[in-house]
């Protein structure tokens, strides 16, 4: 049985690093918990998905209204264990942010992926996310 819910505590934080560091391989575990609760004070909010009581799936999101296309949900990260991939758990947490999208009045819901992550524009492209700009990025 899937069930999926928010992040709140520093265990619960915790027990996503496994996860997250698939999508984040830079991340160091010592300071993963203290990083998410800094930006949890900026509205970032750290969803969890468990299969069976395996966490298989993790996504990253905040609310934020942009001026260009309005309230939208976006969101950071989004990544399930390579180990249960392909068994639906992706789809379970992106139908999940989509619904807390609409539920929070969103006009938009938006996300960006790495150039090199084929595999995850092609799962995206398949629920009917579109692409819409570019991302530019300069390491200061």
């Amino acid at each position: 049985m899937r069930t999926i819910q928010i992040a709140t505590t520093p265990e619960e934080i915790n027990r996503c690093f496994p996860v997250m560091s698939q999508l984040r391989p830079a991340l160091i575990a010592a300071e993963f918990v203290s990083r998410i609760q800094v930006q949890q004070a900026e509205g970032y909010q750290l969803a969890f998905l468990e299969n069976d009581g395996v966490l298989v799936s993790v996504a990253g999101f905040r609310m934020r209204n942009v001026l260009a296309s309005g309230k939208t949900l976006y969101v950071d990260d989004l990544v399930t264990d390579g180990a249960a991939r392909s068994q639906g758990h992706g789809e379970a947490m992106l139908q999940w942010l989509i619904a807390l999208a609409r539920e929070a009045g969103c006009d938009t819901f938006s996300l960006d992926s790495g150039t090199h992550r084929q595999e995850a524009h092609a799962f995206y492209l398949r629920h009917r996310l579109r692409i819409t700009s570019f991302h530019f990025n300069l390491t200061l």
